[in-house]
């Protein structure tokens, strides 16, 4: 019983390390997303101050062409990070199905314990170090 406890208490840790992966991930995809309308915006600007929006004409803003790079390879990261959340969101489904397994095997054990009239034992009190000794009722310290 003590075992599965702490196996459940591990997999609790697990299942929230996931969650944690899965978030920053997705943060991370919702920032460089960002990132990349802010320089879509920036080289609309750049272009209309120039006046120029063929890619291929030789005065084309060296700054917008370095911009619409940098948006090239934001969505290219953005990218690859959905498949890494697609991943760490796999993980986590499967760490939660492994939880509510444990879970659901401590409940049984819990619930036949009562069944059968046993009496569930509290977990024991940590940070107690003194207490009675038997001989005399005197109070040691350890």
């Amino acid at each position: 019983m003590k075992s599965r406890d702490s196996l459940i208490r591990l997999k609790r840790f697990q299942v929230e390390e996931k969650r944690r992966q899965v978030s920053q991930i997705e943060m991370m995809i919702a920032e460089f997303e960002r990132m990349a309308r802010d320089l879509d915006d920036q080289i609309v600007i750049e272009q209309d101050r120039s006046g120029i929006h063929d890619t291929a004409h030789f005065a084309y803003p060296t700054f917008a062409r370095a911009a619409m790079q940098r948006r090239d390879n934001l969505r290219a990261s953005a990218l690859e990070l959905e498949g890494q959340r697609n991943a760490a969101q796999e993980d986590l489904n499967l760490s939660l199905e492994e939880l509510q397994k444990y879970e659901a095997l401590a409940e049984r054990d819990t619930e036949r314990g009562q069944i059968e009239g046993e009496a569930v034992e509290p977990p024991p009190a940590h940070g107690r170090r003194g207490g009675r000794s038997a001989v005399g009722g005197e109070r040691r310290s350890w």
